[in-house]
């Protein structure tokens, strides 16, 4: 793990991660840090999320056949992915945690160093949409 030199671009770029709970892209990221910074680029966009998230400032978030996602929040929890939005949600649970431990029954020697665990599903505001057409 490097060590990410805070120019300005880059805390302008993780404040704008840490300020929303939407689970943003890297083109969303630039829009919004365009509007604070017009002359950045979309590289260095990518560039800066990629580092943020390799020396743990960020979470990235990889779901099948999507574009990479960033996430601020750095505690223990696990995501809801809507199949008809995309909206990720956040899921906070005991009982995900638990799994976890668990998991000690893995392969003699095998280090556990992380644990993702993604539901898919109909979000809330889509659900209504579809029940009401």
């Amino acid at each position: 793990m490097g060590v990410v030199r805070f120019t300005k671009q880059r805390q302008a770029i993780l404040d704008v991660v840490q300020g929303t709970d939407v689970h943003p892209d890297a083109s969303w990221v630039y829009a919004q840090v365009k509007q604070l910074m017009p002359n950045i680029s979309l590289g260095t966009v990518y560039r800066s999320l990629e580092a943020l998230a390799d020396d743990g400032y960020l979470l990235k978030i990889h779901s099948a056949g999507d574009v990479t996602r960033y996430d601020a929040r750095k505690e223990d929890h696990h995501h809801a992915v809507c199949k008809c939005c995309g909206k990720i949600l956040d899921v906070f649970s005991p009982h995900v945690r638990e799994l976890k431990k668990a998991l000690a029954a893995l392969p003699s020697g095998f280090e556990l160093q992380e644990v993702r665990l993604e539901f898919h599903g109909i979000c809330p505001e889509c659900a209504t949409r579809r029940s009401t057409h």
